[in-house]
């Protein structure tokens, strides 16, 4: 259902999957996934972003918010590096 909609679910390819044609765009999200996963942890436990008990919507939006905006202002930051090219066409579909 999803997969219909557009929404593909990338997985790490094992050694017992059968061979699957991916996309370039995937692939390098894919060699990117732990620093991925580190901004993540970052945003959750310093930006404290995910804390579940929020009275009302507007208190949960403050609190993202202010938590993006404080992650914002870190020093060092993870990048993934990835830059467009315009020499290269666009990697999105």
């Amino acid at each position: 259902m999803l997969w219909g909609q557009g929404l593909a679910l990338l997985t790490k390819v094992r050694r017992n999957m059968k061979n699957r044609l991916m996309r370039l765009w995937d692939k390098l999200l894919l060699r990117k996934r732990a620093l991925i996963e580190t901004i993540n942890d970052q945003l959750k436990k310093i930006s404290q972003i995910e804390h579940t008990r929020h009275r009302s919507v507007v208190g949960f939006m403050v609190n993202l918010l202010a938590g993006l905006i404080a992650y914002s202002y870190q020093a060092k930051k993870p990048s993934l590096g990835l830059r467009r090219n315009p020499k290269l066409p666009m990697l999105i579909v």
